[in-house]
């Protein structure tokens, strides 16, 4: 989604917002959020299922014979649905979007924006398949700031990617709330870089 070259400029825009703030400030870019492994596999089975009604009233076929043709479509549809353009298709958006949420709150997590002096950790998240993003501030910025802005922030970020241009989106993401934090979280006496200003590629 992103290029090395893209990789070293949000590296380089982190550690500079971060100049300007105490806040903390991770990006993480996701190839995929989930793998929807038991939604494909549900259909599947379903279209199975139903596969035997129209064979059982309009055919002379045995049970084992029906059994074996279920047994195929079953099989067929696994196979065809396995391949990540065809059953990603199938997901709801509200299932890719719950889905790419929970994601980005396990990021916010594991990279420890939860445990920063002051609590103004702030996770730009973005789900390429899933086509989301999302921005998750720590308690001690994210009302300080309003939700508006950082609404506007991802609106801006989508609206980049959705040109093609998801480096530059996400390099003002940064830079936009790199100007929050600086406002709202100034530095503070014997600041430390306490999490690393690298770009996570999932």
């Amino acid at each position: 989604m992103i290029s090395e070259q893209e990789k070293h400029r949000l590296s380089q825009a982190i550690h500079e917002a971060e100049k300007g703030t105490s806040g903390e400030i991770v990006v993480v870019v996701a190839r995929q959020a989930n793998e929807y492994r038991a939604i494909p596999a549900l259909f599947a089975l379903f279209v199975a299922l139903i596969t035997a009604w129209p064979l059982i009233w309009f055919t002379d076929l045995g049970p084992s014979r029906i059994f074996l043709i279920q047994l195929i479509v079953a099989v067929a549809l696994n196979v065809v649905l396995a391949w990540p353009a065809v059953h990603l298709a199938l997901i709801p958006p509200s299932i890719k979007r719950a889905r790419a949420h929970e994601a980005a709150l396990r990021e916010f997590a594991s990279h420890g924006l939860s445990r920063t002096q002051g609590r103004t950790g702030v996770l730009i998240y973005v789900a390429a398949a899933e086509h989301y993003a999302e921005i998750i501030a720590d308690i001690g910025i994210a009302d300080r700031a309003g939700p508006g802005v950082w609404e506007a922030i991802i609106g801006e970020l989508i609206a980049a990617i959705r040109q093609d241009r998801p480096g530059d989106g996400l390099l003002q993401a940064v830079q936009r709330a790199g100007a929050i934090l600086a406002e709202h979280a100034p530095p503070q006496a014997h600041d430390t870089n306490e999490l690393p200003n690298k770009v996570v590629i999932l």
